[in-house]
């Protein structure tokens, strides 16, 4: 994105984000420029993701203003538990629309608790650690094509094992029959929606329902 476009989506989301937070509009603009240029389009258009984005920006901010909430007292009292860690980090993940918040997420919560703790209070840090979680995924993503080329059955094996771990998470009740009804489909587009979470919820959502008739 050049720096003409990047000046025109300042001024459009800054006039946007302004009279609700007259304080700190040019701090929530500075933070939102940091997304790829298609979300930035897409925010503008879409009232209700802008205002979900806004909602995120604040709560990294709030959190990096409040350094006192985020460190430990003392032993005897663990400020954050671990999962609440996990939810501000996912939190503060998603507002990169990755498509790969939880799983970026959950590298990120391998570190060390300190570690964690000056991510959350510090977004630059946060961003290159999300862009290289993000780097390592789709390195992981390109080692694995090039080990499909094996048999077809592997292949088959191989996304019915990932699609039946996603699957598990949305339905873990009917899990196995999703998943089954799912492998019916052509590899290509099982791979389609291994990539798509929106195209894998109305999938799972099909099959649910094709499952309560």
């Amino acid at each position: 994105m050049d720096e003409d476009d990047l000046e025109t989506f300042g001024e459009q989301l800054y006039h946007r984000i302004y009279p609700k937070h007259k304080e700190i509009a040019g701090k929530l603009t500075g933070m939102l420029l940091e997304l790829p240029g298609p979300v930035l389009s897409q925010m503008l258009q879409d009232e209700a993701m802008l205002t979900a984005a806004v909602e995120k920006a604040l709560k990294a901010l709030q959190l990096s203003q409040e350094p006192s909430k985020v460190t430990c007292k003392d032993e005897g009292d663990v400020s954050m538990s671990s999962e609440s860690l996990g939810e501000q980090l996912f939190e503060l993940v998603d507002v990169y629309n990755t498509g790969h918040s939880q799983k970026i997420t959950g590298m990120l919560l391998e570190q060390h608790k300190e570690a964690v703790l000056t991510l959350l209070s510090d977004p630059k840090l946060l961003e290159q650690h999300v862009n290289l979680a993000l780097k390592t995924l789709k390195e992981q993503k390109l080692e694995e094509t090039d080990v499909s080329d094996s048999s077809d059955a592997d292949d088959t094996e191989r996304l019915g094992e990932k699609l039946f771990s996603l699957v598990e998470e949305m339905d873990p009740l009917h899990a196995n029959d999703i998943t089954g009804m799912l492998l019916e489909m052509d590899p290509a587009a099982l791979k389609q929606l291994l990539s798509d979470h929106t195209m894998l919820d109305i999938a799972v959502q099909k099959a649910q329902a094709a499952l309560d008739t």
